[in-house]
C-alpha cells in the first residue's frame, strides 16, 4: 500500500475502504439492501421537500423546519452513497486523501446540522405549546432565515478545522479504514503523528454541539410536559398537544440513540467484533434519513394528506365521444 508525498514532507496517502469482512462474495446481494435504503431515503426526503414547497398552506415554521431536516438528510445520504455503492458494486476500495477528507467534512457537517435542526424543532414545539399566543411573533420569516443561516454557519465552521488538521499528520501504517466511508476518528487513528490536538478538538466539538443540543432538547420537553400537565385542564387537549411532538421525539431518538451507541462502541468496545462497529456506523448514518420521512408522513396528518392528494389521485374517467 503506497503513499503519495507532497512537497512539504507530509504524506497524503491512499486510503482503503472496508466493506463487510468475510462477506466480499456477497457484496452484490448486500448492495440490493443498501440501494433500497438510499432510494427510499432520497425519494422520501425529496417528496417531503416537494410537498412543502408546492403547498403554500405548509409554509409555516413547523414545516419549514421539517424541510430543513429533509434537506439535511438528503445531504447526509448523498455524502456516503458514492463510496458505499462504489465498493459494493465495483469493489472500488481506494480513496485519495483529499477525497476522504472532503467526504468526512460533509458527513460530519450534515450530522451536526441534523442535531441543530432537531434542536430548533424542539424550540418550535416549546413555543407552540408553552407560548402559543406569541408563536407567530417569535417565529417570523426573518427569524426562520436567521436560524437557518446560524445552523449552516455553526455546522460548517466547527468542522472546517478537522480536515486542515488531518493534513498536518503523517500516515505511515496500513491505511485501511474500518468503513466504506471516511469518518474523522477512523482516519485519525491511522496517523503515526501526535494527534492529541485533533482528539481534544473533536471532543470539545462533540461536547459543545451534540451534548448541548441533546440537553436543551430534553429541557424543552420537560418544560412542555410541565405546561401540558399543569396548565391544560382537558385530558383531550393535553394529548392533542403532546401528539404534535410525537414525530419530533421519534426523529430525536432515531438520531441520538445510534450516535450514542456508536460513540460508546468506539470508546469502550475495542474488543467487540468488527461487524458491530460497521453495523453501528451504518445505522447511525443511514437510518435517520430513511426513517424521518416515514415517521413524518405517517404521524403528521397535513403531510400525509397532501402526499396522498399529490401522488395517489384517482384517475378521472375518460369521456365517451
Amino acid at each position: 500500500m503506497s503513499s503519495l508525498n507532497n512537497g512539504s514532507g507530509f504524506n497524503h496517502p491512499i486510503f482503503f475502504l472496508t466493506g463487510f469482512p468475510g462477506l466480499e462474495a456477497s457484496h452484490r446481494w448486500i448492495s440490493i439492501l443498501f440501494c433500497s435504503i438510499y432510494l427510499f431515503a432520497l425519494l422520501g426526503n425529496g417528496t417531503i421537500l416537494f410537498v412543502i414547497k408546492t403547498n403554500p398552506s405548509l409554509h409555516e415554521p413547523m414545516y419549514i423546519f421539517l424541510s430543513m431536516l429533509a434537506a439535511t438528510d438528503l445531504g447526509l445520504s448523498a455524502s456516503t452513497l458514492p463510496t458505499v455503492m462504489g465498493l459494493l458494486w465495483f469493489n472500488s476500495r481506494e480513496i485519495s486523501f483529499n477525497a476522504c477528507t472532503a467526504q468526512l467534512f460533509f458527513i460530519h457537517t450534515f450530522s451536526f446540522m441534523e442535531s441543530s435542526v432537531l434542536l430548533t424543532m424542539a424550540f418550535d414545539r416549546y413555543v407552540a405549546i408553552c407560548n402559543p399566543l406569541k408563536y407567530t411573533s417569535i417565529l417570523t420569516n426573518s427569524a426562520l432565515a436567521k436560524i437557518g443561516l446560524v445552523i449552516a454557519v455553526r455546522s460548517t465552521s466547527i468542522v472546517v478545522p478537522t480536515p486542515l488538521l488531518l493534513r498536518r499528520y503523517r500516515y505511515c501504517t496500513a491505511n485501511v479504514l474500518s468503513h466504506s466511508f471516511c469518518l474523522h476518528q477512523d482516519v485519525l487513528k491511522l496517523s503515526c503523528s501526535n494527534s492529541r490536538v485533533n482528539s481534544i478538538y473533536g471532543l470539545c466539538v462533540v461536547l459543545s454541539t451534540l451534548l448541548v443540543d441533546s440537553v436543551l432538547i430534553l429541557l424543552s420537553y420537560i418544560q412542555i410536559t410541565k405546561t401540558t400537565v399543569l396548565s391544560i385542564a382537558s385530558k383531550e387537549q393535553r394529548l392533542r398537544a403532546l401528539n404534535t411532538c410525537i414525530s419530533h421525539i421519534c426523529a430525536v431518538l432515531t438520531f441520538y440513540i445510534p450516535m450514542i451507541g456508536l460513540s460508546m462502541i468506539h470508546r469502550y468496545g475495542k474488543n467487540a467484533p468488527p461487524v458491530v462497529h460497521i453495523l453501528m456506523a451504518y445505522i447511525y448514518l443511514l437510518v435517520p434519513p430513511l426513517m424521518n420521512p416515514i415517521v413524518y408522513s405517517v404521524k403528521t396528518k397535513q403531510i400525509r394528506t397532501r402526499i396522498v392528494r399529490r401522488f395517489c389521485k384517482e384517475k378521472k374517467p375518460v369521456g365517451v365521444s
